[in-house]
């Protein structure tokens, strides 16, 4: 039988695995094959029955979910002879000779207190910007080897411009435009850590000449890459790349071009530009659901306090998918008026629009936020009420809204309101009060499936 040969895509991802660099960070740009080379490397010490590697990942749920790390290592190591998957109490391959590879998480600072002993010939982070510096070089002093295999360490992540990686590779990125300089990429560096400071030469002997201990000094580089470098995933998902490319601008940047220096600031994620104002007369015929999203103030306005406002954005979706904002309150209000406000607002909605309508109302995490839920239930009985636990950045809820929006799919139905909520879209994320981006992701969210109904979870 023909031996199938397990090998990387010529290019960036063979310059990965060939690489003797002490520390090698490889990424910049979403779809490059990352993951798939880390596990790639581990093949190359599976004889080796003293070699053992630990792949970190941020949290637990990035190692469990759909097409992430465990599932990926189970299309590539379970065609190996004698490797076996072994998942309690961590999840841990071993492989015929004794050679093992384990799947960990750090969750927090604190987190690599566990490893306090531990003796790992390969440490690998995957999305070294999702860890803090303290973490990576904690790992460092882990990092040790009683295999015959020399220690080091490999990293994955995309464009972060707050991460302190970003200034930890600056070197291989142009600073001017934030993307990486072809020639640069896969270059050694040499670096060695002086009381957090850390002090680079082109060689080991330009550190050498400063007094430096030649055991003390370790190779860097950073390996560029792009979807376009994935010619397997381009062929298995030809709309991937148009995915990246639907993405605001900010995302898209990062993860198809690879830029280190983009930022969210305001602008760049809503434009007045791009929304179509139309009459109430010329909404379309053809919405096939309409849901009013609330974004509910936790603090009573008082004197000499600005507090956030309750906001209510009305929102339909089209069959076509076009994307209609057909109005918005947005008030400073006393906690026992915001439940007559919402009852009032949804009785009102419901005899204009019909019955294919929702109420969308944030649920805060935990028990208290589920007892809550249930009393808006109680409060709206009769109306379809969905929730989504309140999770991940404001951004990150706002980016499938603002992907509509710089796509020119979002409709705005002329009032006197448009002014002031178009400011603050605007002004988005840099602007003390953000309520109606909130309650306007939270509407586009919902109509885009993205909600679950709470009378299921409770």
């Amino acid at each position: 039988m023909k031996k199938r040969v397990i090998g990387p895509q010529p290019g960036p991802q063979e310059r990965f695995l060939r690489t003797p660099a002490d520390i090698c960070i490889y990424g910049g740009a979403a779809g490059g094959g990352k993951t798939f080379a880390i596990l790639l490397e581990i093949l190359r010490h599976i004889n080796n029955g003293k070699f053992g590697a630990v792949i970190f990942r941020k949290n637990f749920n990035q190692i469990m979910n759909e097409g992430g790390l465990l599932d990926v290592s189970r299309e590539l190591y379970s065609r190996i002879p004698g490797a076996r998957l072994q998942m309690t109490p961590k999840s841990v391959w071993k492989f015929k000779s004794g050679a093992k590879v384990s799947f960990e998480h750090l969750n927090n600072d604190s987190s690599v207190l566990a490893m306090q002993g531990a003796q790992i010939a390969l440490i690998c982070f995957d999305e070294l910007t999702h860890f803090s510096r303290y973490q990576f070089f904690y790992m460092l002093s882990r990092n040790r080897s009683t295999s015959t295999v020399k220690p080091y360490v490999r990293a994955t992540c995309n464009p972060d411009s707050d991460s302190w990686v970003a200034e930890f590779i600056e070197w291989w990125i142009d600073q001017q435009t934030g993307y990486p300089i072809p020639e640069r990429s896969g270059v050694l560096r040499y670096m060695v850590r002086v009381s957090d400071k850390i002090i680079w030469g082109n060689s080991v002997e330009e550190l050498v000449s400063q007094g430096i201990d030649k055991n003390d000094i370790k190779s860097v580089t950073f390996i560029a890459s792009s979807l376009e470098d994935n010619k397997i995933l381009m062929e298995r998902d030809p709309s991937y790349l148009a995915n990246l490319k639907a993405l605001p601008e900010v995302e898209r940047e990062r993860l198809w071009k690879g830029n280190w220096k983009i930022r969210p600031q305001a602008g760049m994620y809503f434009r007045r530009a791009d929304f179509h104002i139309i009459q109430e007369s010329e909404i379309p015929k053809n919405v096939i659901q309409w849901c009013r999203a609330w974004d509910i103030a936790a603090t009573e306005p008082s004197e000499g306090v600005d507090p956030d406002s309750t906001s209510g954005t009305l929102m339909g979706i089209t069959e076509d998918g076009k994307v209609i904002v057909a109005g918005r309150i947005n008030v400073k209000i006393a906690a026992g008026a915001v439940e007559n406000l919402i009852v009032n607002t949804a009785i009102t909605d419901r005899a204009r629009y019909g019955y294919m309508y929702t109420v969308h109302i944030p649920q805060d995490p935990g028990a208290a936020g589920k007892i809550v839920a249930q009393r808006w239930v109680t409060l709206l009985q009769g109306f379809d009420i969905r929730s989504d636990p309140v999770s991940g950045s404001k951004i990150q809820r706002a980016l499938p809204f603002a992907a509509q929006c710089q796509h020119g799919n979002v409709y705005l139905v002329a009032g006197a309101w448009n002014e002031s909520y178009l400011n603050e879209l605007e002004g988005f994320p840099d602007i003390k009060h953000d309520d109606d981006v909130d309650s306007s992701s939270d509407a586009y969210n919902s109509l885009a499936g993205n909600s679950f109904n709470i009378k299921g979870l409770l």
